[in-house]
C-alpha cells in the first residue's frame, strides 16, 4: 500500500508493452489527432468567415466544434508522451487537470446538443414567430451556460476530489486519469466524494436527456401532422443531430459501465478501444457528419478547398 502522503504520480496500468510498433501506434494517433484538429478548425472558420452561416443552429454548431478541439486536447497530446515512454507515469495535477477536462468536455457535449435540439423545435414548431424567440440575447444567454455551468462544476468537484480523497494507491487501469479510478484508489471509501460525482455526471445528462426527449416528442408531433415540406426540413436538419447524440450516448456509456464495474474479463483492448471511444469518435464523427449532411456548409467548405487549392497552384506555377 502506497501511504497518501507519498502520492506524487499515478501509474497507468491500461498500456502495454508493444516494443517497436509504438513509433507506428504514435503515428496513427498523431495523425487521427491532427485530422481532428483539422477537420474542426476547418468548419470553425467556415462558420466564423461566412455572414450566411451567421445563424443560430450554426453558431451552436460552432460551439460543438469548439468543445471537440477542447476535449480532444484534453486526451491526445498526454496519450501520445504515454506511448512514447517507457514507464507510463503522470504527475498528480497533470491527472486531475485531465479529469477537469474529460468531466467538463462531456458535460459541455451533452449541454449543447440539447441547446441544438431547443433550437430545432422552435424552428420546426414556431417558423414564424423563430427569429422573435431566438434572439441574439438568448444564443449568447444559451451558449454562455452551456459552457459556464460544466466548467465551474467539474471545476468545483475536482478541487473536492483533490482535497478531500486520502489515495492508499497509484494505480489507474486505465490510459488516462478518471474521477471514479481515483475514488477507488483513497483509503477508505467516501460516500461524499462518489455521490458529488455521480450529480455532476447524472444531473447533466439527464437533465439534458430530458430537455432532448420533450424537444423531439414536440418536433415528431409537428411533424405527423404537419406538411411534407416540414418533414423534409426536420429529417433534413435533425438527422446529423440525432447520430451526433446517439454516438456520444454510446460512447458515453461504455465509459460509465467501465467505471462502475468490474471488466477484469473483458480483453485489454477492447478496454482501452471502450474507454477512448468517446474522446475519440465523437470529435471526429461530427465534422464529418455536419460538414456532409449540412448542404449550406457543404457547398462553402468545397468553394473554399478550391480557391485555396486553385491560389496555391498559381503561385506553384508562376
Amino acid at each position: 500500500m502506497v501511504n497518501s502522503t507519498q502520492v506524487s504520480y499515478f501509474t497507468l496500468a491500461a498500456y502495454f508493452d508493444s516494443g517497436t510498433f509504438k513509433y507506428l501506434y504514435f503515428m496513427i494517433v498523431m495523425s487521427l489527432y491532427l485530422f481532428i484538429v483539422g477537420v474542426n478548425v476547418l468548419l470553425i472558420v467556415i462558420i466564423c468567415m461566412n455572414r450566411s452561416l451567421h445563424e443560430p443552429m450554426y453558431i451552436f454548431l460552432c460551439s460543438l466544434f469548439v468543445n471537440e478541439l477542447y476535449g480532444s486536447t484534453g486526451l491526445f497530446p498526454m496519450l501520445l508522451v504515454q506511448i512514447l515512454s517507457e514507464v507510463q507515469t503522470v504527475s498528480v495535477p497533470f491527472c486531475f487537470l485531465q479529469i477537469y477536462c474529460v468531466h467538463s468536455y462531456g458535460a459541455v457535449e451533452y449541454l449543447n446538443l440539447a441547446v441544438m435540439s431547443y433550437d430545432r423545435y422552435l424552428a420546426i414548431c414556431y417558423p414564424l414567430q423563430y427569429n422573435t424567440r431566438m434572439t441574439s440575447n438568448k444564443i449568447a444567454v444559451l451558449i454562455a451556460l452551456t459552457w459556464l455551468y460544466p466548467l465551474l462544476s467539474c471545476h468545483i468537484y475536482v478541487i473536492y476530489l483533490s482535497t478531500h480523497s486520502q489515495l492508499c494507491g497509484n494505480i489507474i487501469y486505465k490510459v488516462y486519469c478518471d474521477s471514479h479510478s481515483v475514488v477507488k484508489l483513497a483509503c477508505s471509501y467516501n460516500q461524499v466524494v462518489n455521490i458529488n460525482g455521480l450529480i455532476v455526471s447524472f444531473g447533466t445528462i439527464f437533465g439534458a436527456l430530458i430537455f432532448i426527449i420533450f424537444s423531439y416528442m414536440k418536433i415528431f408531433l409537428v411533424c405527423f401532422s404537419g406538411s411534407k415540406q416540414t418533414r423534409q426540413k426536420a429529417v433534413s436538419t435533425c438527422t446529423p443531430h440525432l447520430a451526433s447524440l446517439f454516438n456520444f450516448s454510446v460512447g458515453a456509456s461504455f465509459e460509465l459501465i467501465q467505471s462502475r464495474f468490474n471488466m477484469n474479463t473483458v480483453p485489454n483492448i477492447m478496454r482501452i478501444f471502450l474507454s477512448l471511444y468517446f474522446l475519440t469518435c465523437q470529435p471526429l464523427f461530427n465534422p464529418v457528419m455536419y460538414g456532409l449532411n449540412l448542404s449550406k456548409i457543404r457547398v462553402i467548405g468545397k468553394s473554399l478547398i478550391k480557391s485555396k487549392a486553385l491560389k496555391s497552384y498559381n503561385k506553384f506555377t508562376h
